[in-house]
């Protein structure tokens, strides 16, 4: 580290530091560099600490930025060098983590706006002129650097002796810089974040993912789409041959098996989610690869495990897996593949013991758990509509249910029809209530009525889809249908539900019927049986044909309003090593804790 040594107080007096913020050149030669960097100082290691640092350099980084553009474009390029270039060995580790980090520092001005940059001295450089060429080579490296996941070298392994000569520029970046960073990272960083948390175990992993977020989420140039963005819609599988069309810009390939693991054993963050959910709705190679794996439950099982512990999950982290299921539930061969794959002892899942069940019913049952959860906490009509949503796409897909998962739809659909009733109950005591006294403002009932009869509207579609495509391949849905046939009683002749009800009761008649016949008091083996008999008997041409039930996801108009102040809160919560004032930040509002 060099004999010298200061405190965080006396920076602002350092004679080098005060030449290498002034206005005259050195050259790279001059021994300047590395008496520079022979100081030392106590690293930072709380957010007191590292607050007491900004402040003191405050009048160092002033003399950097004043009237020095093109020094800033120069830094920037120099700083994708560093990230691109330098191989990652364990005295390079900590350089190419605070090259990251420092890139992301640069970027983070956005945390003091309280509307979404359309322009910065940043996006003019990183989207044009000298940096521009770098594009697809740091998209590339960001992206192995979060699939290797890399942990930091042990204390000491980084430090190379010193050499005769005193060493060159990289030693003292190595052994002088980067000492102290690596006391940041093994004591956690900002005070007020867990040392223990799974993305610390590689700070280089964990910063070139939210950076790689960050630049995708930059909003376009007014004269040019952003260009990280454009290389991240466009990389392909080093496997695949064919070349480049000459239209796409900012092209790579990447390995897609090592990025498929490292995102199946990421998914417990919220930024390797938000990293899947991109990568599936904005790069068709990397969806269509994803889709084609015969090993899908890697994925799936992650996702499944956020929404089922939703309580503990934030709000966006549980959108974006739902979105991710959506997404994947789009596709056909997706929705018949999860039947086939079968589960045994599924953990974490604690409600009922689930011995042997497959994907597809786990799916399920997981999508409705997600919406009783939100029927009774959160009622987000948003969290309704996409569960539904992924629902209504498997559905004609529906294949050998297990017989808790069709239990599950028919008490959702039951449950539904409580709250229906109570609500028509209330509205009803309401209007009476209003007769008698004309000051009384009534309740919107109205509005709650027409929200749930449109989620029990979209829940008899769904019954009646699995009823009308594959009948014969699910016979414990047809035996949950007939256990509770009186709760369809009532929609019968609904008029919102007057059409789609019809098969459900044809369905309900023809089977209550072979089981009259059958004689009283059957098993349920014996049951099940009679079903399986009569799915085969059941004239396929007596149901009536309904369009098919399919639903695509697409992003809200201005999905930067959302995206952006959400990648943001990440890099504040999850950075390694970086601190911004919480008094200072205007994105977005500041948890109390």
């Amino acid at each position: 580290m060099g004999s010298n040594s200061s405190r965080i107080g006396d920076l602002p007096k350092n004679e080098y530091l005060k030449k290498l913020s002034g206005t005259e050149s050195v050259s790279e030669n001059d021994p300047f560099w590395n008496q520079l960097l022979s100081f030392s100082f106590p690293a930072p290691t709380s957010s007191t600490e590292l607050k007491l640092l900004e402040e003191a350099t405050v009048s160092v980084c002033r003399s950097l930025g004043s009237d020095s553009e093109d020094l800033l474009e120069e830094l920037l390029c120099c700083l994708m060098q560093l990230i691109t270039d330098i191989p990652l060995l364990d005295i390079t580790y900590e350089i190419s983590v605070e090259a990251v980090s420092t890139m992301v520092v640069f970027l983070s001005c956005q945390l003091f706006h309280k509307e979404v940059l359309r322009q910065s001295i940043s996006h003019k450089y990183l989207m044009r002129g000298r940096c521009l060429p770098y594009t697809s080579k740091l998209v590339k490296t960001l992206l192995y650097n979060f699939i290797r996941q890399e942990k930091p070298p042990p204390p000491g392994a980084h430090v190379l002796p010193q050499q005769s000569d005193g060493g060159g520029l990289l030693y003292g970046l190595a052994s002088g810089v980067a000492t102290g960073l690596w006391t940041v990272f093994t004591l956690g960083g900002v005070g007020s974040k867990a040392a223990a948390t799974p993305e610390l175990s590689s700070p280089l992993a964990n910063q070139s993912l939210l950076l790689l977020l960050v630049l995708a989420n930059l909003t376009d140039a007014a004269d040019m789409p952003n260009p990280y963005r454009q290389a991240i819609m466009s990389f392909k599988n080093t496997q695949d041959s064919s070349p480049f069309p000459s239209s796409i810009p900012h092209a790579f390939q990447i390995n897609f098996n090592s990025l498929y693991t490292a995102l199946c054993e990421q998914q417990t963050s919220d930024q390797a989610t938000l990293l899947l959910y991109t990568l599936l709705h904005q790069n068709s190679n990397v969806r269509t690869y994803m889709l084609a794996r015969t090993d899908m439950e890697n994925l799936v099982l992650p996702i499944l495990e956020i929404l089922y512990h939703v309580e503990e999950r934030n709000s966006h982290h549980v959108y974006m897996a739902l979105i991710i299921l959506l997404i994947l539930t789009e596709d056909d061969g997706f929705n018949r593949s999860i039947h086939e794959v079968i589960l045994k002892n599924i953990t974490w899942y604690s409600e009922r013991v689930l011995t042997e069940i497959s994907l597809g019913s786990l799916l399920i049952l997981v999508v409705i758990r997600t919406i009783q959860y939100n029927m009774t906490r959160t009622r987000d009509k948003y969290l309704h509509t996409n569960c539904l949503a992924a629902l209504a796409n498997m559905s004609a897909q529906f294949r050998s249910l297990h017989q808790y998962a069709a239990q599950r739809i028919i008490s959702l659909f039951s449950l539904l029809s409580k709250k229906h009733n109570k609500v028509l109950e209330q509205a009803t005591q309401s209007l009476r209530g209003s007769l008698s006294s004309n000051d009384v403002p009534l309740p919107d009932y109205a509005q709650d009525l027409n929200v749930i009869e449109e989620v029990i509207r979209m829940m008899l579609e769904i019954i009646n889809s699995c009823l009308t495509n594959s009948l014969h391949h699910n016979p414990n849905l047809v035996y949950a249908l007939l256990y509770k046939r009186d709760l369809f009683e009532q929609f019968r002749t609904h008029p919102s539900f007057q059409d789609i009800m019809q098969n459900i009761d044809l369905v309900i008649t023809f089977f209550s019927s072979r089981l009259l016949q059958a004689g009283a008091e059957l098993s349920v083996e014996r049951v099940l049986e009679i079903i399986k008999q009569g799915a085969v008997a059941l004239p396929k041409d007596r149901l009536k044909k309904f369009p098919e039930l399919k639903f695509k996801y697409v992003e809200e108009e201005q999905p930067e309003e959302f995206f952006i102040p959400y990648v943001w809160s990440l890099v504040y919560n999850s950075a390694v090593g970086l601190y911004w004032n919480p008094q200072d930040i205007q994105l977005f509002t500041m948890d109390s804790d």
